[in-house]
């Protein structure tokens, strides 16, 4: 399994410092039980971190044209109209996908077009469960053109564990479905704004697969 760049620091720094506590756990305890299960532990809990950082290479091998894909492995935890007062500036599909610790966190770009805006907003680290994290937790919000010319908007949310996020798209470059948009580390939740005309296909509670499950289809400017 392929670790993401973002976790090769924290896997070696935690394999050291893991190690420096099992040694004297096995020179000082006494033999055999406890100094078992203190290495079990430990080799749970960077299995864990581990997992964690995994970044599986996919690509979308469906329809491309207008078509919206999930930005993230998770749940969808919100679908409704609302404000998006950033980029779209006025009425938007909000549509928000729930990562839990055990989901990967890699974030792909949602549609092939051109990154026009991108911004990171410091804020509190509520949990992303929460609607009120999309405007007041910390953030980064991308706008992109899409191929047909209409714009969406993707929103990064940090939540209650995690403290970084990692936004590789900037102004000016291509947006490419099979490509990552950037990375949340123990968190969290990315939003999407959509038209209002979009199509979508998913509806609260579903299941989705970054870089490949499809969500909306844009049916272009009127």
């Amino acid at each position: 399994m392929k670790i993401h760049r973002e976790g090769t620091n924290i896997l070696i720094l935690l394999f050291i410092v893991l190690a420096a506590l099992n040694v004297p756990v096995w020179l000082f305890l006494p033999p055999v039980v406890l100094p078992c299960i203190f290495s079990g532990l430990s080799l749970m809990f960077y299995l864990f971190v581990f997992n964690f950082f995994r970044s599986p290479r996919r690509y979308y091998k469906g329809e491309r044209e207008d078509m919206i894909v999930s930005s993230v492995d998770g749940t969808v935890v919100a679908l409704e109209e609302v404000i998006e007062p950033e980029y779209i500036k006025g009425p938007a599909i909000q549509l928000s996908v729930f990562m839990t610790p055990m989901n990967v966190h890699a974030n792909w770009f949602p549609v092939d077009g051109q990154v026009d805006y991108v911004r990171h907003h410091k804020g509190r680290f509520l949990s992303a469960y929460l609607p009120k994290s999309s405007t007041e937790n910390e953030r980064s919000t991308i706008g992109i053109v899409c191929r047909n010319g209409e714009r969406i908007t993707a929103r990064q949310i940090a939540g209650a564990m995690a403290r970084r996020i990692v936004t590789y798209a900037e102004e000016g470059d291509e947006a490419n479905i099979d490509n990552h948009m950037g990375f949340i580390k123990f968190g969290s939740r990315v939003d999407l704004f959509l038209p209002l005309n979009a199509e979508v296909f998913v509806k609260l509670g579903d299941k989705t697969w970054g870089g490949l499950t499809p969500l909306a289809k844009l049916k272009g400017k009127v």
